[in-house]
């Protein structure tokens, strides 16, 4: 299992993602989840992975033959990032779909994928590829994507995030969901890894990996606990004088 997060604003991308995988309780394994890609001068494409480690790695194998091989369509002659999206989803269902064809049928070689940057002039932004090939973006309601083990980081991400969050303050929201999903599911874990792209520089500059015992990662981990804790004491109580017997018992 893993988690990834995508935030698109309007200052620029927050990308964070874990670096586990588990193909078993005695089977755990480190492996980046963030995969940047050396493309044109014009451009800056970054993937976010989760799912089947064997797929996530043909299809990355793939992209980067194809630039090097100078194909028709690859990462450096598509114009929109939508089209990247769609390029992308076509060759993850063509290396699902290898496995399905030999005859694996208890082999799930599912894998989802989230495509961010920018390219050229054109706005930055962020897509989430599902396995079947098809994709979504983000909007102004909903600035974040994710992929892998979503459910625990969620809550956070929809109180703090909005379309004009600061990307730092973005990125310390996405540092908390990461923590809070580690905290409750032990098949995502550090190192986490953060990139910071700021609109229009078409630079990948901004890049952080924090391990386990990182300072910093401690430090807001402990703090968003205690004040949690604070907040919670802090609560109204409800009173037993506003209750009434149970509905149906006498």
């Amino acid at each position: 299992m893993t988690y990834c997060i995508a935030v698109s604003l309007k200052d620029g991308l927050v990308l964070t993602s874990d670096s586990r995988t588990n193909a078993g309780i005695d089977n755990v394994s480190i492996y980046g989840k963030m995969h940047p890609f050396c493309t044109a001068s014009d451009r800056k494409i970054v993937l976010l992975s989760a799912g089947n480690l064997a797929t996530t790695q043909a299809v990355i194998d793939q992209l980067k033959r194809d630039m090097k091989e100078e194909t028709e369509v690859n990462l450096d002659t598509v114009n929109y990032l939508s089209e990247a999206a769609a390029y992308l989803g076509r060759i993850s269902v063509e290396k699902q779909r290898r496995h399905v064809d030999a005859g694996q049928n208890s082999f799930n070689p599912s894998a989802t994928f989230i495509l961010a940057g920018q390219i050229g002039q054109e706005p930055h932004g962020a897509y989430l590829i599902y396995p079947e090939g098809n994709c979504i973006t983000t909007s102004r309601q909903t600035p974040y994507l994710q992929i892998g083990e979503n459910k625990y980081g969620k809550p956070v991400l929809d109180r703090f995030l909005k379309i004009d969050t600061a990307l730092h303050e973005a990125g310390r929201c996405c540092l908390i969901s990461m923590d809070s999903t580690m905290r409750s599911n032990a098949s995502v874990g550090a190192p986490v890894e953060l990139l910071i792209y700021h609109r229009d520089t078409l630079t990948l500059d901004e890049y952080y990996c924090f391990q386990e015992d990182n300072e910093y990662l401690s430090k807001i981990r402990k703090m968003w606990h205690e004040k949690l804790k604070e907040a919670f004491a802090t609560l109204p109580q409800f009173s037993k004088e506003d209750s009434r017997p149970l509905p149906g018992c006498i």
